[in-house]
């Protein structure tokens, strides 16, 4: 039961960052426009992203890694599910974080805390 709430909270949160650019947060034009400037930021570190933005890199290279391909090919639904889930994680953790970023862009590089 945990982990189905956990998955409800995720995917609510994905679709309140997808809709936020309708009810006057960023779109998500300026979200992605938004990912190589807190990139930069981060390797400057001038921004605190640095292990946010590790695991949503280990994540993007799991869901791309050939070696993922053996739980589809042996257990094909499981394997599809999990790859779905992390995909869902990604996009809703990128959106968050971007969101994040325009924040500290917006109150001159000082820390936010959400």
């Amino acid at each position: 039961m945990a982990k189905t709430l956990k998955r409800a909270a995720a995917f609510t949160a994905l679709m309140r960052a997808l809709t936020s650019g309708a009810r006057g947060g960023p779109s998500l034009g300026s979200r992605l426009a938004a990912l190589p400037r807190m990139l930069t930021a981060t390797a400057r570190g001038q921004y605190d992203g640095g292990l946010r933005l590790a695991l949503m890199t280990a994540a993007t290279v799991y869901v791309v890694s050939p070696i993922d391909a053996v739980p589809e090919a042996l257990l094909w639904v499981v394997g599809l599910i999990d790859d779905a889930v992390m995909v869902t994680w990604l996009a809703g953790a990128v959106l968050a974080e971007t969101d994040r970023f325009l924040e500290w862009e917006r109150t001159g590089g000082r820390l936010v805390v959400k």
